[in-house]
């Protein structure tokens, strides 16, 4: 059983971005002898419409504050918000009413079914018995066999699904996922990535946080990075990765060498094996047929050899520890 598409406002155009922030800060006051912080400086952030949008950053980095300022659970020291055209401040009703958020914590009442808890979630956000998708939400999350035993018997992977399926009982067009797969198994993270991208699919806008960058970078057609309570990128994930300037020439050699050949001395070259040597370079520097002819010079030859590109985690930890990515107040 399939999930139906988010129900969409007909009464107005659809926004071209469902989420949008601009200015936007918040400073935590300071209490006792916690100083004050401010967790947001005026973070300007457009999420298109019907995107997976990835938002990475360390720990601290402002992430959460933002989530929970977005989910109405953290108020806004300044700037603006708005969700599916909504200002959170204006408007917080239809704000709210248009995201759902799937926080880090797994909290949820022990002693309700996840019947139960799907069909109370979904009277407090007003939606009709008639039109509640609790049986195609369970079955969605692989909890139709358990959907009439406690939340406390649960494990920890299927309360986590249950709190992605209690996010979507209102049909939210934007969900937002706090670092769904953390602690999870490999078998229920595949899983919740296929529904994360058959909700996409039908329309839903994906918000996404993770630790796990290569899955931002298989998943996310949009990221963005924030660093000190500041967007230090925001671009689609094919050009955010193609800014890394780096590759590695992988070889593998028809004879052992001991060592390094002297004549390579000025090309970052190591031996992984006694066969197999890594040389990793700048393609806008030194072009790979220059690196092959080197390696030929020395007398040794190349039975194979491979490449391997930069990815997602080169360019997040190339910006983060760059001088310009912001640094704490």
């Amino acid at each position: 059983m399939i999930i139906t598409a988010p129900k969409l406002p007909s009464a107005r155009p659809l926004p071209a971005d469902a989420v949008r922030v601009i200015g936007l800060t918040k400073t935590y006051r300071a209490s006792g002898q916690t100083p004050a912080k401010q967790a947001l400086k005026g973070v300007d952030l457009a999420i298109p419409r019907g995107s997976l949008f990835g938002l990475l950053g360390p720990n601290g980095a402002g992430k959460s504050t933002l989530i929970n300022i977005l989910a109405g659970l953290v108020t806004k020291t300044s700037g603006d918000a708005v969700i599916w055209g909504h200002e959170i401040a204006a408007e917080p009703r239809a704000a709210h009413a248009s995201i759902g958020v799937v926080p880090q914590e797994l909290n949820m009442d022990p002693f309700f079914t996840p019947r139960e808890l799907l069909n109370l979630h979904a009277g407090l956000y007003g939606v009709p018995a008639r039109e509640r998708q609790t049986e195609a939400l369970l079955e969605a999350v692989g909890l139709s066999a358990q959907a009439d035993a406690y939340a406390r018997t649960l494990s920890g992977g299927m309360r986590r699904r249950l709190m992605v399926a209690k996010a979507m009982v209102h049909n939210p067009p934007v969900l937002v996922l706090d670092e769904p797969t953390a602690g999870v198994d490999v078998e229920l993270r595949q899983s919740l990535w296929a529904h994360v991208r058959e909700l996409n699919r039908l329309g839903t806008t994906i918000l996404l946080t993770t630790h796990y960058l290569e899955e931002a970078q298989e998943l996310c057609d949009h990221i963005a990075i924030i660093n000190h309570g500041q967007v230090i990128a925001n671009d689609s994930t094919e050009a955010l990765v193609g800014r890394i300037d780096r590759k590695v020439l992988i070889l593998t050699l028809d004879r052992d060498l001991a060592a390094v050949p002297p004549t390579l001395a000025g090309i970052h070259a190591e031996l992984s094996t006694p066969r197999r040597l890594s040389i990793r370079y700048q393609p806008s520097r030194i072009r790979a047929d220059r690196i092959l002819s080197a390696v030929q010079s020395t007398g040794v030859g190349i039975l194979d050899l491979s490449t391997e590109d930069g990815d997602l985690e080169d360019i997040f930890l190339q910006l983060i520890h760059r001088p310009d990515a912001g640094a704490a107040d």
